[in-house]
């Protein structure tokens, strides 16, 4: 049996000590929330729906690095991540960007375990592909083999 990851690490900065408060204590209300907990009237809409993808951890950055909130996983959670992300950036930093990237990763040496993908993250829009839809892209651009003509003696 072989193990599936997808790991991502990042800061995403954060313009001040209320405001790492303000995350941290979201991000724990959302993963009680994803481990059962009822949700509440006031919970942000923009999270509600990728509540069962919550599955990664969240802490303070270290002040020597500047303040922000490290977000990291070996799980996954890309969705809840980039939602959380952008709900951080419409209250804190409206005109701000986040760039998020992240590696498939797997215990054995399976043909469709490997690849990863990237997102840009902002307020507004949340733009984001994977290796694979970019391998797709460049090999549909490629010229169509001609069929070869067949010679008539």
């Amino acid at each position: 049996m072989a193990d599936y990851f997808t790991n991502f690490s990042l800061i995403v900065p954060l313009p001040d000590e209320a405001a790492v408060q303000y995350a941290l204590d979201l991000a724990e209300q959302a993963f009680h929330i994803h481990m059962g907990d009822e949700m509440p009237d006031d919970f942000p809409a923009s999270l509600r729906d990728v509540i069962e993808d919550w599955q990664f951890d969240t802490d303070s950055n270290e002040p020597s690095n500047g303040r922000g909130l490290w977000l990291r996983s070996s799980d996954g959670g890309i969705d809840a991540v980039c939602a959380f992300i952008q709900h951080l950036l419409g209250r804190f930093s409206p005109e701000g960007h986040v760039t998020l990237e992240w590696a498939n990763d797997c215990s054995k040496p399976r043909v469709d375990a490997f690849g990863g993908g990237a997102a840009l993250i902002t307020a507004r829009k949340i733009k984001s592909i994977s290796t694979g839809e970019w391998l797709h892209r460049q090999v549909s651009r490629l010229p169509k083999p001609q069929p070869e003509a067949s010679v008539v003696a």
